[in-house]
């Protein structure tokens, strides 16, 4: 390699680095995104222009072909698809970079010379790469709706158990007898593909964000598992960012619903059949309430929460609750959002989905942060958000997400949740603050609903 080369490779590494710190916070995750990817494209151009081969003038073709191609059908995903088709979005990414990691190993299999640190690596990026493209295919359908209903096969756990020791057996076996079989290979990634639908495919819906991550960071380590085939400096550096942030986000995700990962892996949280019959029964009687008094009691309080959740995102109301913030604070009403971080179908979605209309980032306040707030608020406005909310999490020994931290909203003086209907959330359970005697229930679509309720507090 080039000293040129390396010293690219050594500036886009250092993009990476600033890029990944930038993306901590919302108001910085914009350039940090900018950086990263402009680190990505030095790296690409370098590579490309500078090497120690004789190269025809048509792999260039193919190449700028193929980069182009890929950058077109990037940027108009990227521009038509809306906030709440994101976490499917982020599902296929991971997936084609598992796709990627596995077709290297393919190839390197047949160019293997190494001894057997150098097929290790290779068989590694095979099943890991293989195991988190249909894994992240799965996971797709469930988020797009196309598997709404989760899969389980008796003793699936000991079924799933099973076919990974295999797996893994088989695995040691290509390694340890230096096969030079393609028949092997197509062996094991034919059972890592298998392995990774059996993985995701009983896994309940509640639990999908923490599934994406989680297959974020497997794409990331099989990125890093390539670079090491290639001696990479930026796909090693790179690779191991994303797979390191990745299980540092699963965990931290893990720790916001109180589970261990190893039971959102086992356990098949949020599906019908683990949930059906969870819990105490809730009953009791529901107050609804207008646009008209609803914002009659927000327009004479001191401080509101708004909390937003999924239901947000499907209407697309991000702006129009924007709007209702900053007629709120016109009229002297100190307004603040309630982040919670499982709220929405992957990380950091509301933040995104808020930033989207504008919203001031120091509005945006994490749970732990406004917990303590909410029995010094006059009103909680609780939109399309159900399971963060639920104090079954406190109340209910024998809910399933008992132990989980919710935000506290009643705690608050006055609580009103905008919904379609008395439906439960993703965790498939009735949600007991719908029947608090603070509770108001204001049904409807949210951005119809925010919009008259706007439209009443400008004429009051």
């Amino acid at each position: 390699m080039s000293i040129t080369l390396s010293i690219i490779y050594l500036i886009a590494t250092v993009t990476f680095v600033i890029g990944l710190k930038n993306l901590g916070h919302p108001e910085t995750a914009k350039k940090g995104n900018l950086i990263a990817a402009g680190g990505m494209g030095i790296a690409i151009i370098g590579t490309i222009c500078i090497h120690d081969i004789d190269v025809p003038i048509f792999i260039y073709i193919i190449i700028g072909a193929a980069i182009l191609v890929g950058s077109i059908i990037g940027w108009l995903i990227a521009v038509k698809v809306e906030m709440t088709k994101m976490p499917e979005l982020v599902s296929l990414f991971n997936g084609f970079g598992g796709a990627s990691a596995a077709l290297i190993g393919i190839v390197e299999f047949g160019n293997n010379s190494g001894g057997i640190s150098h097929v290790a690596t290779i068989i590694a990026a095979i099943a890991i790469g293989s195991i988190t493209f249909s894994g992240s295919l799965i996971a797709w359908a469930k988020l797009n709706g196309m598997m709404w209903k989760d899969i389980r096969l008796p003793k699936y756990n000991l079924i799933n158990n099973v076919f990974f020791l295999i797996l893994l057996v088989f695995s040691i076996y290509i390694i340890w007898s230096h096969t030079e079989s393609y028949l092997m290979i197509i062996f094991l990634l034919a059972a890592s593909l298998v392995y990774g639908v059996l993985f995701v495919i009983p896994i309940g819906g509640a639990d999908m964000p923490v599934v994406i991550s989680l297959l974020n960071s497997l794409t990331g380590i099989a990125a890093a598992i390539t670079g090491i085939l290639y001696d990479n400096m930026v796909m090693l550096v790179g690779g191991i960012l994303v797979g390191s942030a990745g299980l540092i986000l699963t965990f931290a995700m893990c720790k916001a619903m109180n589970r261990p990962l190893s039971n959102v892996i086992f356990g098949a949280f949020g599906g019908d059949d683990v949930v059906a019959g969870s819990g105490a029964q809730i009953g009791g009687t529901i107050k609804k309430t207008n646009p008209s008094d609803a914002a009659v009691m927000m327009n004479y309080s001191n401080k509101v929460v708004i909390v937003p959740g999924y239901g947000l995102a499907v209407a697309q109301a991000q702006h129009v609750i924007h709007e209702l913030e900053e007629l709120l604070t016109k009229k002297g009403v100190e307004v603040s959002y309630a982040i919670h971080p499982v709220a929405g179908r992957m990380p950091g979605h509301m933040n995104v989905l808020l930033a989207e209309s504008n919203v001031d980032y120091d509005k945006l306040i994490d749970m732990d942060d406004i917990n303590p707030q909410f029995k010094n608020t006059d009103v909680v406005l609780v939109v399309g958000a159900n399971d963060v909310v639920n104090p079954a999490a406190h109340n209910d020994p024998s809910s399933p997400i008992y132990g989980m931290p919710i935000l506290d909203v009643e705690n608050a003086k006055s609580i009103i949740i905008n919904k379609r209907s008395m439906n439960p959330g993703y965790a498939g359970i009735q949600n007991e603050l719908f029947f608090n005697q603070k509770t108001s229930m204001l049904f409807g679509d949210a951005k119809e609903a925010l919009t008259k309720l706007v439209q009443e507090l400008k004429n009051l």
